[in-house]
């Protein structure tokens, strides 16, 4: 039987694919950072997968792009490095992006986010610190509870399911309401109050 005229052989080879291109984005794009000596931090549901997968790897969520943190000031910097490493710099809707190639989607892309900074004018508190992080081995990922607050800031979907991944394995539970600021231990309750969404 065949899906798109795809057989299940090739269906699970592209899926396998699909998960190995993010990492060796992610891995390709952290080498040139570390090289460059820039502080950066992987966010977004990578980070979310490696927190994930230190209580229970059957519970990660795979994702389809690369977000990094960085400090502005840092941008000419951080632009050199993956230019050098082979990325393709564009800007769309708003967003720094390096593609993989200048063909790629942005959905193949390696996204920057602005340390200190508001990601949409409205949102109740600011980006976290790049120095907020913890050492992941091949790669420096946002500490956890800066990883909550961010993702409790921004509060669209994808964000209440990678809560909700967090939550799942008990990386964050109720004793956390207490150590945020009042807007996002509301959020957070919320999210404990209706863990199937």
């Amino acid at each position: 039987m065949a899906i798109n005229g795809f057989d299940s052989a090739t269906l699970l080879q592209r899926m396998v694919d699909a998960v190995e291109a993010v990492r060796a984005r992610l891995l390709k794009a952290c080498r040139a950072l570390e090289n460059a000596r820039v502080d950066y931090a992987v966010v977004g549901g990578n980070a979310v997968a490696t927190w994930v997968a230190t209580v229970d790897r059957a519970a990660v969520r795979n994702t389809q792009d690369v977000d990094i943190l960085i400090r502005r000031d840092d941008f000419v910097t951080v632009k050199q490095a993956l230019e050098s490493a082979g990325f393709v710099y564009r800007k769309a809707a708003g967003i720094d992006l390096f593609l993989d190639h200048a063909k790629a989607s942005p959905r193949d892309a390696v996204h920057l986010i602005f340390a200190g900074e508001l990601v949409r004018p409205r949102e109740p508190l600011p980006n976290p610190d790049v120095r907020e992080t913890d050492d992941g081995g091949d790669f420096r990922v946002l500490k956890l509870d800066a990883l909550v607050r961010i993702k409790l800031t921004a509060f669209r979907d994808k964000d209440r399911t990678h809560l909700r991944d967090l939550i799942g394995v008990a990386l964050i539970d109720q004793s956390w309401t207490s150590k945020l600021p009042p807007i996002l231990a509301d959020r957070l309750q919320l999210l404990l109050d209706t863990p199937d969404g």
